[in-house]
């Protein structure tokens, strides 16, 4: 730790650290989507994830299809099929795993924040 987290930790008391201990707790991978689907893009990662859900369905059909198709061509149709529904739900999880990141490193710097704060309000 640094001097200034001393300065942090030595400044607060019993309420103000249970609260950041609150903060600091590690949170799993279900616990950090559903904080995702909330907030102003909530709505937009819900979108996100149903249609996530319904290329993984896609995929699976047109790999199936090409699986079964009767000749080569229709087979190299079928499989470019499949692997723009991959490429697709790719994207899509990508942007929401940002998503999530995004919100851990705000929720981080929010606790930064609150530190600081408090530490003003004991020094003045």
């Amino acid at each position: 730790m640094t001097d200034i987290d001393d300065q942090i930790r030595t400044a607060l008391d019993a309420d103000d650290r249970a609260f950041l201990d609150r903060l600091e707790e590690d949170r799993g991978m279900f616990r950090q989507i559903g904080d995702a689907m909330g907030g102003a893009l909530g709505g937009w990662a819900k979108l996100m994830a149903v249609v996530s859900f319904a290329l993984g369905a896609a995929m699976i059909y047109t790999l199936y299809q090409a699986l079964v198709a009767p000749d080569v061509r229709e087979t190299v149709l079928w499989s470019l099929a499949t692997i723009a529904a991959l490429i697709a739900q790719g994207f899509l999880k990508e942007w929401f795993f940002n998503r999530m990141n995004m919100l851990t490193v705000l929720r981080e710097v929010k606790r930064l924040q609150v530190q600081l704060a408090m530490l003003e309000d004991r020094r003045g």
